[in-house]
């Protein structure tokens, strides 16, 4: 009986997979055709906002004073913020 209950629940399981996959598929397809990008598809959306360098900086400095950061490791992040 417990045998039964792990197989019909494996089933189901592999079940509702393979229709949410059909789903996410049909969607994207019926979405391309009417010319809107689908999950996963098309624009990625907006690009995270840039942070501000001197923050960086700032907590680079913080993170070097406390000794969590080496002079090198702070130096190597010093000069890949300043493009250097």
């Amino acid at each position: 009986m417990a045998r039964t209950a792990v197989v019909a629940g494996t089933a189901t399981s592999v079940s509702n997979r393979v229709s949410r996959r059909q789903a996410e598929r049909w969607g994207a397809q019926d979405a391309a055709a009417y010319g809107e990008p689908g999950p996963g598809y098309g624009d990625p959306g907006p690009a995270p906002p840039a942070r501000d360098p001197i923050e960086q900086l700032r907590e680079l400095g913080e993170l070097h004073a406390q000794g969590v950061l080496t002079d090198e490791e702070f130096a190597s992040q010093k000069a890949r913020l300043l493009g250097s």
